[in-house]
């Protein structure tokens, strides 16, 4: 399969779901070609029913909005990652994979219809406001979004660094809604952020994948394995990743891992499957690595953390992951206007299929915010793929009902004695040697799960040693 097109196949989360359709009265099924007896029988029923309706219905209509209308629910009765595209949403969706914009910095989705945030991108307006996952934004500059198309919300919500865009939010646990005035800024589509937790330990957290993160990636590594000398181990950051580009997802796990397969693409089509393993890299990588995952880790970063768990390159911390196994691929068409559908799903190196299930963290450790005395609960509030309308059933149902374990020994609130000890050992256990200027560090040392990777490293190392 040539680079081109496997850059086009997508594995981003989010759904865009738009329509078109051109076409000027009836007798439209004389340019049609249909392979079946069955299929032309339901396109004649179509256009009587839209002749029907030109000709009588009480008031007069627009036939092309009734087309466009008739498309948009065949289009999301298949998936929903799979969309018809007119220009203004194609073009939305090439924003999601290059250069940067104006914005306020959210990821968001659809959830039982409503706009639902999915993550709030770190250091941007919304960061900085309090938008949380799981908001549903339901008003955008006074106007409601119940029927909004999801990338027209996107586009409402764009525009000019220095001007004003407000959004309503509902939150789960507040009676009223709340309105949040955001002044948009230059979003920078930068996908990998890195520091050295302390010497000889690296820290590599990966937001999304667009079209130079493999690249970024490496040199990210050689600046963290510069300043270290001596590279004893690293973290590596999947958390609220929404995916992004299947090309380099394939080339950030070969980063890691010499041989074998990285993941493999199977559907209805044989022209659509294909099989993508590691090639020997010049730089040898072999340091042990621990990866964090939740709920919004999903499609590329599920990839990622599938192929080294298979390949037992990595071990998995956290909580599991989104569930999205399938593959999209845009199709552009005239005039600016392109379709993207779902094409085939994707294994591990292992064969599993994690459509609607996810990947599962070999140490199970809910995420927990460090307070000055109280630990603060901070996980479990994302969209999932089962949550998603029409979503593709997962091939093998393997304890998708059952609930995750509980963490031992773990409580919501430290005494303030307890917290002033963990503090003390937080500072003790890092020496964060700032790599990455935009990169807020004093998060890390609140951040349990980071915390705990470290802590891993540390003393694989030492057993390692003996």
């Amino acid at each position: 399969m040539n680079k081109k097109r496997m850059v086009q196949y997508r594995f981003g989360v989010i759904a865009v779901f738009a329509i078109f359709f051109i076409m000027a009265g009836s007798g439209f099924l004389k340019n049609l070609f249909a392979d079946s007896e069955e299929t032309y029988k339901g396109l004649k029923v179509f256009s009587d029913v839209i002749e029907e309706i030109e000709k009588n219905y009480v008031d007069e209509v627009d036939s092309k909005k009734l087309i466009q209308t008739a498309i948009q629910g065949m289009i999301n009765s298949l998936d929903p990652h799979s969309a018809f595209m007119p220009p203004d949403a194609f073009e939305e969706l090439q924003f999601d994979t290059k250069g940067e914009f104006g914005g306020i910095g959210i990821v968001i989705s659809t959830k039982n219809g409503l706009l639902t945030v999915v993550s709030p991108i770190e250091g941007t307006p919304a960061h900085q406001a309090g938008i949380k996952a799981g908001d549903i934004i339901i008003k955008v500059d006074g106007e409601t979004t119940k029927d909004m198309m999801l990338w027209e919300a996107v586009k409402r919500m764009r525009g000019p660094k220095g001007k004003s865009v407000v959004i309503t939010i509902m939150r789960e646990g507040e009676k009223e809604p709340k309105e949040y005035t955001l002044i948009r800024d230059v979003i920078p589509m930068e996908s990998v952020k890195y520091v050295t937790l302390r010497s000889g330990y690296g820290y590599v957290w990966i937001t999304n994948f667009r079209e130079n993160t493999a690249k970024d990636l490496e040199n990210a590594l050689k600046s963290i394995e510069l300043r270290s000398g001596s590279f004893k181990g690293l973290v590596l950051d999947l958390r609220n990743n929404p995916g992004g580009l299947l090309d380099q997802a394939v080339d950030v796990a070969d980063v890691f891992i010499d041989d074998g397969v990285i993941v493999s693409i199977e559907g209805r089509s044989k022209s659509n499957n294909n099989v993508f393993r590691a090639k020997p890299s010049d730089v040898k990588r072999d340091y042990p690595i621990v990866v964090l995952i939740n709920s919004g880790s999903a499609s590329a970063a599920e990839i990622v953390a599938g192929a080294l768990q298979d390949h037992k390159r990595a071990l998995i911390l956290g909580t599991t992951s989104f569930g999205k196994g399938s593959v999209q691929t845009v199709r552009p068409l005239k005039d600016g206007y392109a379709l993207k559908y779902t094409i085939a799903r994707y294994y591990t190196p292992n064969g599993r299929s994690i459509q609607a299930q996810g990947i599962v963290p070999d140490l199970f450790l809910k995420y927990k915010r460090f307070s000055d005395v109280e630990v603060k609960q901070a996980d479990g509030s994302h969209l999932k793929e089962k949550d998603l309308k029409n979503h593709l059933i997962p091939e093998y149902e393997s304890n998708m009902d059952e609930p995750e374990p509980e963490p031992e020994g773990e409580t919501e609130k430290e005494t303030e004695k307890e917290s002033k000890e963990n503090s003390e050992g937080q500072n003790k256990l890092f020496d964060i040697q700032e790599t990455n200027a935009k990169f807020d560090v004093k998060e890390l040392q609140q951040d349990n799960q980071v915390i705990r990777a470290l802590e891993l490293l540390i003393g694989f190392h030492i057993f390692a040693k003996n």
